[in-house]
């Protein structure tokens, strides 16, 4: 048992040191660009500055956490249906693949949390608009508004309209700075209200109308997936028991019968084969409760 837990701990020293390593060659890599001058950077408004939320960039306390994480658990896998060291430093060393695997999560959860602000502030864009302001008033008044709904001045939404209220006051048409945030965010509903608004600043339609008529369905839209998630929340979490459940009686079989699961692990016939099958079936259907969990609207 003590040489196990040592060779775990020293795989992950090995692992984060690696990944500092890593992290600080970066750092020291980074381009000139942001050595600019300040009369420069104050110049520079392009998108590279921006948050593009088609993707997302790990800090390196998020890459290390998950690293460790997923090398720790596939050690345990590695060991747990094959017994073998050696193996289980091979399956440990698959978690630098693993941040990769998990990004579109984390891609996804952050257009869920921008596309739920963006809602807020559509709420006030309207109220606005109602009161009788201009369009770029409106827009400064929605940040008013945010900020009394989300103090932390990092928030997304409140960075996104900050911006544009920058950008209207350089004299950039509001119709060029939407377009961009709605680019970057590749979100269905702020493509599509961006749209409809620089339709009706070209042909002079009724944006009070059109706001209002946005905001209710995106509100709708975001009632349904509430509704959805909570009724397929406890079958999530027994689809999770039942992802589990192998490893804990493969585990116990081990530990309370090692005659029996004996044959399982010797290199001399079919074991390993039939454990590396098994694997690859519960792998496969934790991959079919995911794909029936994840409903879109």
């Amino acid at each position: 048992m003590l040489p196990l837990i040592f060779i775990i701990g020293l795989a992950i020293g090995l692992t984060i040191l690696l990944i500092v390593l890593s992290q600080k060659k970066k750092k020291d890599a980074q381009p000139e660009t942001e050595r600019k001058p300040l009369s420069k950077q104050r110049e520079s408004t392009s998108s590279e500055e921006l948050t593009n939320y088609r993707t997302y960039h790990y800090s390196a306390r998020e890459f290390i956490f998950l690293v460790v994480i997923s090398a720790i658990f596939l050690f345990f896998v590695g060991y747990l249906f094959y017994q073998n060291i050696i193996i289980s430093i091979l399956f440990s060393s698959l978690s630098f693949f693993f941040p990769k695997l998990y990004l579109p999560r984390k891609v996804q959860k952050r257009k869920d949390e921008l596309s739920f602000q963006f809602q807020q502030a559509l709420f006030s864009l309207s109220s606005s608009l109602v009161a009788g302001r201009s369009i770029e008033n409106a827009f400064i008044e929605v940040v008013k508004d945010l900020y009394l709904i989300y103090p932390d001045p990092e928030t997304m939404i409140i960075k996104e309209f900050e911006y544009i209220n920058k950008r209207v006051a350089n004299r950039e048409p509001i119709e060029v700075a939407l377009k961009s945030f709605s680019d970057r965010a590749d979100i269905e509903d702020i493509i599509n209200f961006t749209d409809v608004f620089l339709t009706c600043k070209r042909t002079g339609g009724d944006l009070v109308e059109v706001i209002r008529r946005t905001s209710t369905m995106i509100n709708e839209k975001l009632e349904i997936k509430q509704e959805i998630a909570v009724m397929v929340s406890q079958k999530k979490f027994e689809s999770n028991i039942i992802a589990v459940v192998p490893f804990f009686i493969v585990a116990f079989l081990s530990y309370s019968s090692p005659d029996y699961m004996e044959p399982l692990y010797s290199w001399t016939n079919l074991g390993p084969i039939i454990m590396t099958i098994s694997l690859v079936a519960i792998l496969f259907a934790v991959w079919i409760c995911q794909r029936i969990m994840n409903i879109k609207v």
